[in-house]
């Protein structure tokens, strides 16, 4: 079985030498379940609007945006490599799709944290 190492930059994009897409495969990843309960319990008490840029979706795009945010672990859960009980308030922060992608995004193999994320969006 070949092994298939995903680019950080664009994980769902593989190095090719053509332009053909869409070519079926199948890899074996982990995920780690996350908690309904948990993240609805964060968007009350932080807010439906994103944390590090300020976007808030329904302001955007009326009742499309209505709810939508993605719900960032300030602690990554392959860090924490264990079942855990979350704390809604303090381990999680609401943050927009792109926000969140530059969260998980790895230079020099460090990610920001949501304050560096915020100074950089603020410059």
């Amino acid at each position: 079985m070949d092994v298939i190492y995903f680019d950080n930059i664009f994980p769902e994009s593989l190095e090719t030498q053509s332009c053909f897409e869409g070519a079926k495969i199948t890899i074996s990843v982990n995920k780690y379940e996350r908690s309904s309960i948990a993240r609805n319990q964060c968007i009350d008490f932080h807010g439906c609007y994103c944390h590090a840029c300020n976007l808030d979706f329904k302001k955007v795009y009326g009742e499309l945006g209505n709810n939508f945010i993605h719900v960032h672990h300030l602690k990554p859960l392959h860090e924490i490599n264990r079942e855990y009980v979350v704390d809604p308030i303090i381990d999680l922060i609401p943050v927009c799709p792109n926000c969140h992608a530059m969260l998980h995004r790895k230079i020099n193999g460090l990610s920001l944290n949501i304050d560096q994320l915020k100074d950089l969006v603020n410059k």
